[in-house]
């Protein structure tokens, strides 16, 4: 795994690994930030400041299954005063210290970033990420725009799922922007406690924007849309647990990742975890450059494949695999699979409908979709 290099180049920064922090309670304060540097980040990334401190409701997170969160959270609550005279230097000795690029997240209109970007580019920060999340249409290009001419250090856009179409809102930012980031928390969203009638968040009507697992297949999508519309860097950031996370997002298109909701749950060390996981796949996988697993799935699928809507495959057990576990034949909803109790599953092909739920499914990788041979 020695021989396995994640070091990546991304607006001209090298990055040790490509596993950082996304903007949020995760990087709250500069000890905060230190404390990614510590756990592994490969690089840094600073909560988003606006004009004025935010007005958080409390409480303002909660747990959504195993590894999801909900928050009504805001932009940091607090001042850019106190970022500019001592969060940001905390900051920064941790990004000297480890030898990492720094990012700062800032928002939201244009006299927002037209005020505050030229401080942080003075303050020494490498990159802005900029958010769009309370943006429309028009204020999304106007706000890059001010952005733009404040700033000659690279910039990069954090997308929302509510904004539209994540492709077409990337064509329009293109000539402003150095790079994208996607996706923003999805939502809004409501949990509501039955055992009180109640929900767990203080805002007004207790919603909440939801963040971790649940929301990985729009952000593996979204990063996947504006990379087939871009050749600037695009991060993702969303439900990324592992290191086969950070894969699949670099298949679709990524150069980096951000991590908030994990790091939350479990802690600064996640980073560091989530990198090595990532050298460890790698690995196994007979690569050894991460840069080699970038854009595989993009590169293939750019243009669409070839939709087949007949029967012509069928569901095939692998019987020195397959353990009698019985779960294939419970999801069938074309009673194809038949798996009595300790009994090794088998196919009825003439039944089955071809729609590899059975294979997404079997806990020991029994099973697969093979060509429907026809007899003469």
């Amino acid at each position: 795994m020695e021989n396995v290099n994640l070091s990546v180049v991304v607006l001209n920064r090298t990055f040790p690994n490509p596993v950082i922090p996304a903007a949020g309670p995760n990087v709250g304060s500069g000890k905060m930030v230190q404390r990614a540097a510590q756990g592994g980040a490969g690089g840094l990334l600073t909560k988003t400041i606006s004009s004025v401190a935010a007005q958080v409701p409390h409480p303002n997170m909660a747990r959504f299954g195993k590894d999801n969160l909900l928050n009504s959270e805001l932009w940091s609550e607090l001042s850019p005063e106190t970022w500019f005279d001592q969060e940001y230097d905390i900051s920064l000795n941790a990004a000297h210290e480890y030898q990492l690029p720094i990012i700062a997240s800032v928002g939201y209109t244009t006299h927002d970033l037209a005020t505050l970007g030229p401080r942080l580019e003075q303050k020494g920060i490498n990159i802005i990420e900029f958010s769009i999340h309370y943006l429309d249409e028009k204020r999304i290009v106007e706000t890059a725009q001010a952005l733009r001419n404040a700033v000659s250090i690279p910039i990069v856009a954090k997308l929302s799922m509510h904004s539209g179409d994540l492709g077409e809102i990337a064509k329009l930012l293109d000539p402003y922007v150095d790079g994208f980031t996607c996706i923003n928390s999805f939502g809004p969203t409501l949990m509501i406690d039955i055992e009180r009638g109640t929900s767990p968040l203080g805002s007004q009507y207790g919603y909440g924007w939801l963040s971790g697992p649940s929301i990985k297949p729009l952000a593996i999508r979204s990063v996947f849309e504006v990379a087939r519309v871009t050749d600037k860097p695009v991060i993702g950031v969303g439900g990324i647990t592992c290191g086969e996370d950070v894969i699949e997002f670099f298949m679709a298109g990524a150069s980096l990742v951000e991590v908030c909701t994990a790091a939350i749950l479990k802690g600064p060390e996640v980073y560091g975890k989530i990198a090595v996981e990532t050298a460890q796949w790698l690995d196994a996988h007979g690569y050894h450059d991460i840069e080699e697993i970038k854009g595989l799935y993009l590169n293939k699928y750019r243009h669409g494949q070839t939709v087949v809507t007949s029967i012509n495959q069928t569901a095939w057990v692998d019987e020195l695999k397959c353990k009698a576990c019985s779960q294939c034949a419970k999801v069938c909803q074309f009673d194809a699979l038949q798996a009595p109790l300790k009994q090794i599953a088998s196919v009825n092909t003439e039944s089955c409908a071809a729609c590899g739920l059975c294979v997404s499914v079997c806990p020991f990788d029994a099973l697969e979709l093979r060509p429907l041979l026809h007899e003469d």
